[in-house]
């Protein structure tokens, strides 16, 4: 679904923002990035500001004109900071904007398309869009920078597609940021009830202390990295410990 949303940057003047933009599309799932006349393009700078995402500048597209890179499309969205005189439906908020645009890209091309840096689209090429779309910002200084804008869109329609039932979006988690297994816990609160025995901590067999640490353990949820860094601890302060 992700990849029949398309961005297309119209006449890019400088390169850096085509790298910035690729980055901004990839960190939200994107990946097809469709140039229109870019004023220098390949060049390093759009590859030095990619900053990882330099396969979607490697694999952009450029065409000649707006009507090519659309030409597939059932839903075109011009992102506009301004309405125009052309009577076409246009979206207030990002997010209603995202979701349908996700609804069509469920089954066909759509585009998000952007326009130059100093004046964005002309009234012609508005013309060969389906809709408009604008970002509320502040109304003394509402000026969002190219890739800005293509981040703040590509993160709503990423929004609206993860928020689908069909989606199967699950973030992954770095193995040590994940939740310990039971067995885990039990060998630290074994480790943790050793100490505190040895260290004269605990001295009556029936104090309700171990109980008490049991739940605020529960209640805190310790990673697997922190509960690791807890047993490291208990250890450093068992190396202190005179020997049993």
């Amino acid at each position: 679904m992700l990849s029949n949303i398309r961005i297309i940057l119209v006449q890019t003047f400088h390169p850096g923002n085509i790298g910035a933009a690729a980055r901004a599309m990839k960190t939200m799932g994107l990946s097809e990035l469709v140039l229109v006349n870019p004023r220098q393009f390949p060049d390093p700078e759009a590859t030095r500001l990619a900053a990882g995402a330099e396969d979607l500048v490697e694999d952009a597209r450029v065409v000649d004109s707006l009507a090519e890179a659309v030409s597939d499309c059932v839903q075109v969205v011009g992102a506009s900071a301004r309405l125009r005189s052309l009577p076409l439906p246009h979206f207030d908020e990002p997010d209603a904007m995202a979701r349908e645009l996700v609804e069509h890209a469920a089954h066909d091309p759509v585009a998000l398309v952007f326009g130059r840096e100093r004046f964005g689209l002309t009234n012609d090429e508005i013309a060969l869009c389906s809709h408009q779309v604008s970002i509320p910002a502040n109304p003394d200084y509402g000026i969002l920078n190219l890739s800005q804008a293509v981040q703040v869109l590509a993160y709503e329609a990423f929004t609206a597609w993860r928020r689908r039932p069909d989606s199967g979006y699950r973030p992954t988690l770095p193995a040590e940021e994940r939740q310990p297994s039971r067995k885990q816990l039990a060998y630290f609160h074994e480790h943790l009830s050793q100490v505190m025995h040895r260290s004269g901590f605990i001295t009556q067999p029936h104090a309700h202390t171990e109980a008490h640490l049991h739940t605020l353990f529960a209640r805190a949820q310790p990673s697997r990295r922190e509960l690791s860094l807890l047993r490291g601890l208990l250890a450093s302060f068992e190396r202190h410990l005179p020997r049993k």
